[in-house]
């Protein structure tokens, strides 16, 4: 049986497969960080929820990659956990 990790090593053999992956890290790295966080303060999606005003639902939106949040709304998801969003540029290499 192939684990998942096997899978996606397989895959990124691909140049134009890895292209599209690495081109997809931005949007993996957001939702990892609203994981992270808000497990840090341990607090359900429920919770964030409630302090944002943003549907349940939408929060699982965007931890899953599903949704596509403005910065406005990644301000008010920071706000709520007692974090600053930080955006930045930075060279490619």
């Amino acid at each position: 049986m192939t684990t998942l990790d096997e899978l996606l090593e397989e895959q990124l053999k691909d140049p134009i497969f890895k292209e599209k992956y690495d081109a997809l890290e931005p949007e993996f790295m957001v939702m990892q960080a609203m994981i992270d966080a808000r497990r840090e303060k341990g607090i359900t999606q429920k919770d964030l929820s409630k302090a944002t005003g943003i549907s349940q639902a939408d929060i699982s939106r965007l931890e899953h990659g599903t949704g596509n949040p403005s910065i406005r709304t990644l301000k008010r998801v920071a706000n709520a956990l007692h974090m600053s969003l930080k955006i930045e540029f930075v060279p490619m290499n």
